[in-house]
C-alpha cells in the first residue's frame, strides 16, 4: 500500500536569496489572484464595471486575513503563540476560512453601498470564485503537510512524515488526505454555481447562499474525519457545529431568496465607458444573472483547473 500511496513533498517552500518563500503564502496568492481575474470577468459580463473588484480585493483581502486570524484565535487560543503579536501571527497557527469570509463580506458589503451596487448580485459574481481562490489555498497545506484525516489503508492515503503526525498517531504512516477532498469539492460545487447561474433561475443572492450551504456541508464531513488540535464540546469538534449552523443558515436564507419577487431594477452600474442608460445598466434581474454566469467559463475553469485541490517563519499554519 505504502507504493501507491501519495508521497508528501520533501520541501514547504524555496529561497529567493536571503528570502525564503513557503509554497503555502504562494498558494493563497495565486488562489487570491485567480479569485480577482475571474470575478472581473463576471462583473463585466453583468454589466458592471471590473475594476470594481479590484477595490473589493484591497479592501477585502487584508480584512479577510484578520478575521480567518481573530477566528482562529477565538476557536483555538491554545495555539496561540505565546508573544506579544502572537494573535497576529499567521505563520504561527492559521486562519479560519469562516471568520475571515465573514468580516471581508461585512467590509465589502460596505464598500458596495457607498457605491450603489448591488450587493446580492456582486456576491453571486463572486462566489465560484471565493471556492476557487479556497481549493488553491489547500495546496498549501499539502506543502506544509496538515489538515490531514484519520489514518487510512486506502491506496490514495497520503504519507506523512514521523514530524508532522499529531500524538497518539506516530505509528501510522498513511492518513486521510481531507485537504484535497475538499479542494475537489470546492472546484465542483463552484462549476455547479456556475451552470446554475447560466441557467438564469436563482434569483438574487442565491448563488452565494448555496455557496456558504455547500461548503459548510462538505465541512460537516470533514471536520468527523480531521485529526488536528480543535476545540471539543460534547465530544465533537468546534468546526463541526460551525459548519452544522451554516449550512442550515445559507438552506434557509437560498429558500427565503428564492420565494421572494423578483427586484423591479438592476442595481448594477454600467462600465466607464458605457453610457449610463446603456442596455446592460437596464437590464432586468433575471437576465443579469445569466449574463453574470455566461462570463468566460471556459477560460475560469482552465485557470482552477491546474490548482486542484492557511508563511514566514514556520511551515505549521493551518488553514481551517
Amino acid at each position: 500500500m505504502l507504493l501507491a500511496a501519495i508521497p508528501s513533498p520533501s520541501v514547504s517552500g524555496f529561497h529567493i536569496g536571503p528570502l525564503f518563500i513557503h509554497f503555502y503564502a504562494l498558494m493563497y496568492i495565486v488562489g487570491i489572484a485567480l479569485a480577482v481575474a475571474i470575478g472581473r470577468r463576471r462583473w463585466k459580463a453583468a454589466g458592471g464595471d471590473p475594476l470594481l473588484v479590484d477595490d473589493m480585493a484591497l479592501w477585502g483581502v487584508p480584512f479577510g486575513i484578520l478575521g480567518g486570524r481573530l477566528y482562529f484565535d477565538a476557536t483555538t487560543p491554545a495555539d496561540i503563540p505565546h508573544k506579544w503579536y502572537g494573535w497576529l501571527a499567521v505563520w504561527d497557527g492559521g486562519l479560519g476560512i469562516w471568520g475571515g469570509v465573514l468580516l471581508a463580506t461585512v467590509v465589502c458589503v460596505l464598500v458596495l453601498r457607498r457605491k450603489g451596487v448591488s450587493v446580492l448580485t456582486m456576491m453571486d459574481a463572486l462566489a465560484p470564485c471565493l471556492l476557487v481562490a479556497q481549493a488553491v489555498g489547500r495546496i498549501g497545506n499539502y506543502f506544509n503537510q496538515e489538515l490531514f484525516g484519520k489514518p487510512t489503508s486506502l491506496p490514495w492515503g497520503l504519507r506523512i512524515d514521523a514530524d508532522h503526525r499529531p500524538p497518539g498517531f506516530t505509528d501510522h504512516a498513511l492518513f486521510q488526505p481531507t485537504f484535497l477532498y475538499e479542494l475537489l469539492w470546492d472546484l465542483a460545487l463552484a462549476a455547479l454555481l456556475i451552470w446554475l447561474g447560466r441557467r438564469g433561475k436563482v434569483r438574487s443572492g442565491g448563488l452565494f447562499a448555496l455557496y456558504v450551504a455547500g461548503y459548510s456541508a462538505f465541512r460537516i464531513i470533514e471536520e468527523s474525519m480531521r485529526i488536528d488540535y480543535s476545540q471539543h464540546f460534547l465530544g465533537l469538534r468546534l468546526n463541526f457545529y460551525i459548519a452544522a449552523g451554516c449550512t442550515l443558515a445559507g438552506l434557509v436564507w437560498f429558500a427565503v431568496l428564492q420565494r421572494r419577487a423578483p427586484s423591479p431594477a438592476a442595481a448594477v452600474p454600467a462600465p466607464a465607458a458605457e453610457p449610463v442608460g446603456s442596455e446592460a445598466s437596464e437590464a432586468p434581474e433575471g437576465r443579469r444573472e445569466a449574463a453574470c454566469a455566461d462570463a468566460d467559463i471556459d477560460d475560469a475553469e482552465g485557470a482552477a483547473a491546474p490548482a486542484e485541490a492557511d508563511g514566514a517563519e514556520e511551515p505549521a499554519t493551518q488553514g481551517r
